[in-house]
């Protein structure tokens, strides 16, 4: 007899490595995130636009620095070579360019974009991810957008629950390449040696410093000047400091950026969000469009746990393959943190380089949802409390019956019930033949615990049924808000 032929499918059924499906509560934390980050977009007087998931190979080509290996190539279709889209500002940067009747614009965007990276899923580093962009275009007052921005961000973390424990990492373009002329950088390494520079956030000084000499060829005498800078942090003490600077003072990028981030430090005073902000000269952002300002947000899950010289360095990774669906997943590597959960800066050349035309000037910030997404879960696994007021679906009340005659199948209290719980619906009225001869009903609050007054539920009068219904759902809600808020406030990684 012949072997029968099997249902099974001849291959895995898989998502691509770095992606992932989303349902039931992780679909709900993050949809909320989406609306706290929308609702602070919109009142600061952003409207939206969508540009195509992929673009011209040409026009995401020489955008990236080294990240730029990181791109999604498409096959040939038609004549045109084209990429998945990298991030959301060299689209927008097109789109402007595309559209010169627009010269001013403050402008928001969510969507999906593609990194061919090594993922590390359980921390929001992904190859398919969701990024929150709002930037703002056109001429203004200098550093006041640049101000927005920061304050922007400051109120979207603020909603969502993040008080007082997150830091903005702000640099200068300018300053950096300042510093890096005054060291002896040869100016074809400029942007090879900011990417180095980069690092120092996920590695100590001695690996960059490695990385700068050994790797990419420059001096190490001037790699020890750079050193002298770049280990550096602080406000407006390192501001003077960096002022101060005769080496720095001579240097016209240097003395330009300085006096950007002492007039964006006027400003931050003024919004009262400088405490929140650190002056960090290791930030070098390595995207080779910046031109000015640039900053990072992190929290307490951003940095790797092997991240200083003082801690052991993580053992290499094995070639080999791990198990199905979770090769090359980092997850698991105490060198890989979450990273930043925003990001962004001025770039005020992007759009000429596609126009060839006018410039418009350019500042934006991009917020990492699944990053974000991800420290939230962390938070909200050490809080039963919050964790149980997410619920999956908006109905309040589960309308349930038993008795009766009549009924081609007999309504079972239990299975409604479980179907209550399943949904995490707060409120049942249970609708009995006895109770409704008498006019009344009854109501019960789901999850109420043992010993509760009115654990079995409370008999009601039906023509008091909606007012009823109406003030215990506000009062639920109210106290779901609050432990929520309170899980979210009190909790660290």
């Amino acid at each position: 007899m012949g072997k029968e032929k099997s249902d099974k499918p001849a291959f895995q059924l898989k998502v691509p490595k770095g992606t992932k499906d989303w349902e039931g509560k992780d679909m709900v934390i993050r949809d909320k995130i989406f609306a706290q980050i929308t609702e602070v977009f919109k009142r600061h007087g952003a409207v939206t636009i969508d540009t195509p998931v992929f673009e011209l190979k040409e026009i995401l080509s020489g955008k990236y620095g080294e990240d730029s290996k990181l791109i999604y190539d498409l096959a040939d279709q038609g004549g045109e070579l084209c990429s998945l889209r990298y991030d959301l500002t060299v689209p927008f940067a097109r789109w402007l360019a595309m559209n010169s009747s627009i010269q001013s614009i403050k402008r928001y965007h969510i969507a999906k974009v593609y990194r061919r990276d090594q993922p590390a899923m359980s921390k929001g580093r992904m190859r398919e991810f969701y990024q929150c962009d709002f930037d703002i275009a056109g001429t203004y007052d200098p550093m006041l957008p640049d101000a927005e921005i920061i304050r922007i961000t400051c109120e979207i973390f603020e909603s969502l629950g993040w008080q007082g424990r997150y830091t903005i990492k702000i640099n200068h373009r300018k300053i950096l390449d300042g510093i890096f002329s005054v060291c002896g950088v040869p100016q074809d390494k400029l942007r090879t040696i900011s990417s180095a520079v980069d690092k120092l956030d996920k590695s100590p000084w001695t690996d960059v410093r490695k990385e700068m000499t050994e790797e990419k060829g420059l001096d190490p005498e001037v790699a020890d000047r750079i050193g002298e800078y770049v280990t550096k942090k602080g406000g407006r003490e390192l501001l003077e400091v960096l002022t101060n600077d005769m080496k720095l003072s001579t240097n016209e990028s240097a003395k330009a950026g300085l006096a950007d981030m002492d007039l964006l430090f006027t400003y931050l005073s003024s919004f009262d969000v400088l405490d929140r902000v650190s002056f960090d000269m290791s930030l070098a952002r390595g995207l080779d469009y910046y031109t000015g300002v640039i900053y990072e947000v992190i929290t307490e899950g951003s940095a790797p746990q092997t991240a200083t010289d003082n801690q052991a360095k993580p053992k290499k990774e094995s070639k080999k393959p791990a198990a199905d669906g979770e090769e090359d997943d980092r997850s698991n590597d105490p060198s890989v943190g979450v990273g930043s959960v925003a990001a962004g800066g001025r770039y005020d050349n992007l759009v000429s380089m596609f126009s060839g035309k006018q410039q418009i000037p350019c500042v934006g910030i991009s917020f990492g949802v699944d990053r974000i997404f991800s420290i939230t879960k962390q938070r909200l696994a050490s809080s039963p409390a919050a964790a149980a007021a997410i619920r999956t679906n908006e109905v309040d009340v589960y309308i349930m019956a038993f008795g009766g005659k009549g009924w081609k199948v007999k309504p079972k209290l239990p299975q409604q019930f479980k179907a209550a719980e399943a949904n995490g619906v707060p409120f049942a009225v249970i609708l009995g033949e006895d109770e409704l001869k008498a006019g009344k009903c009854k109501i019960k609050e789901m999850g109420l615990p043992e010993g509760h007054a009115e654990k079995e539920g409370v008999m009601v009068e039906l023509e008091n049924l909606e007012q009823e219904v109406r003030g215990r759902i506000e009062k639920a809600n109210a106290r779901a808000g609050d432990a929520l808020a309170g899980g979210m406030g009190g909790l660290s990684v």
